[in-house]
């Protein structure tokens, strides 16, 4: 899922106006007319989620009115929330947030401690999330982001291709990987085993699908940063970044822009989120799980194929959540945590959520529940996505995250996959580019 980069500025100014007014004081917009307000995700599917919650909760709660709106895009979500909070006119609390944007709102004190609120521990345990969450807390300890869902992201694999050149199981290491690019060169030269032409591009939320997928794996989830401090896995960068450059030295890597290649034949390898599956529905019928294609975790340095499985392997997660704005009254963040709490403690709900949206709850249980099973034995592609939420790992929460992660792009991955420098001093260079960043 494709984010736009947020104002700066706009935090700046949000932490200004936020220590003026104070907290939980009522004096956001929210308050108007005695309203609680909850801001959901444009998406059509995700605000008929919110708003049929809304509904029934009040129907149980009449003395609550809650007013479900959709997040304004101008020109961003995160800049949509931004100038509301900062004129005072934002929510009581909104979904869609995920870590990095979670970071500034945080850094500029507008969100609450969602860990402090009575019943933190209930939601967990009704919800079955107490591994998933862990991965969510901040540096300072606390929990700001309930998480809502999250994609684990995983590699599909065209085993009908990789077949023919005698290759029957998905490749789960390094080596693996490597073999098989070899093999398929050796028959169909055209061929590559990834084909990513945002490998060479700077976008910052484009190594959320190549190099954090590949080093949530390979560190078992270690984040890059923590606080202002650089606390990666060295080991499993450089391995990551190593392994990107083998690729491209043997040639398995294809840069150049290409449409659908692997839903094509082009490459038999990519990282796959469950919003892909619509489209085949739609274009590409012929791809079908256990037939053409498999669903697996990332690869991995092969120095942990005896330690990892498909159910362990840590990896990237596209992940959002809920917030709660101290700009909001102290009676109404009680009254928006108890709609939060009633909406996440019961399964039904999270079934209603996957039927309207596609994706999956930030559940543990998601697989083994028998809530969701008739579910997931009609879509059994996402059944994959839905054991290994456990393993997902969100995005950074440092408010730095687009300037750290367009380094990553330029000081790293691109010029490994240019074979331009070694993976040792790539990986250096992006440690050096953005240390100054992290001691503001």
């Amino acid at each position: 899922m494709k984010l736009k980069q947020t104002l700066a500025p706009m935090i700046i100014l949000l932490g200004m106006l936020i220590s003026l007014t104070g907290c939980g004081n009522g004096s956001s917009g929210s308050s108007n007319n005695g309203q609680i307000s909850f801001w959901a995700a444009s998406n059509p599917p995700q605000l008929a989620f919110w708003t049929q919650m809304a509904k029934e909760y009040t129907a149980k709660h009449p003395d609550v009115k809650i007013n479900v709106k959709p997040i304004p895009e101008s020109p961003s979500s995160e800049a949509g929330l931004q100038a509301a909070l900062a004129g005072g006119t934002g929510p009581t609390a909104s979904e869609n947030i995920f870590t990095g944007f979670g970071g500034q709102l945080q850094k500029s004190q507008a969100i609450v401690p969602l860990d402090q609120m009575p019943g933190w521990n209930d939601v967990l345990k009704a919800r079955h999330m107490e591994t998933t969450v862990q991965s969510w807390k901040f540096s300072d300890g606390h929990t700001y982001i309930l998480p809502m869902y999250s994609n684990a992201m995983l590699f599909g694999w065209r085993m009908d291709i990789l077949k023919q050149v005698g290759i029957t199981k998905a490749p789960r290491t390094y080596s693996e990987v490597l073999a098989a690019g070899k093999a398929l060169k050796a028959k169909f030269p055209n061929k590559f085993i990834w084909a990513r032409d945002a490998l060479v591009k700077d976008t910052w939320y484009e190594r959320w699908f190549d190099f954090f997928t590949l080093y949530d794996a390979a560190s078992n989830g270690k984040s890059v940063i923590t606080g202002n401090k650089i606390t990666a896995d060295d080991q499993a960068a450089v391995s990551t970044l190593g392994f990107l450059n083998d690729m491209a030295k043997q040639k398995s890597l294809m840069t150049q822009t290409a449409t659908d290649p692997f839903e094509t034949g082009l490459a038999v390898a990519d990282v796959i989120g469950p919003w892909r599956f619509s489209v085949w529905d739609q274009k590409y019928q012929n791809l079908k799980l256990h037939d053409s294609y498999e669903l697996v975790p990332p690869p991995v340095p092969d120095s942990m194929a005896s330690s990892v499985n498909d159910t362990n392997t840590k990896t990237f997660a596209d992940a959002k959540g809920i917030v709660i704005y101290k700009q909001a009254s102290a009676d109404q963040q009680a009254k928006i945590w108890d709609f939060v709490k009633w909406t996440l403690s019961d399964p039904n709900h999270d079934l209603t959520w996957i039927q309207q949206t596609g994706l999956p709850a930030a559940r543990d249980d998601l697989n083994t529940n028998p809530t969701f099973k008739p579910y997931l034995d009609k879509n059994p592609q996402l059944a994959q996505y839905a054991k290994n939420i456990p393993n997902g790992v969100p995005p950074l929460t440092i408010p730095s995250y687009t300037d750290i992660q367009v380094a990553l792009g330029t000081n790293a991955v691109i010029p490994v996959v240019q074979d331009k420098t070694t993976p040792d001093k790539a990986w250096q260079d992006w440690k050096s580019a953005i240390q100054p960043s992290l001691n503001k």
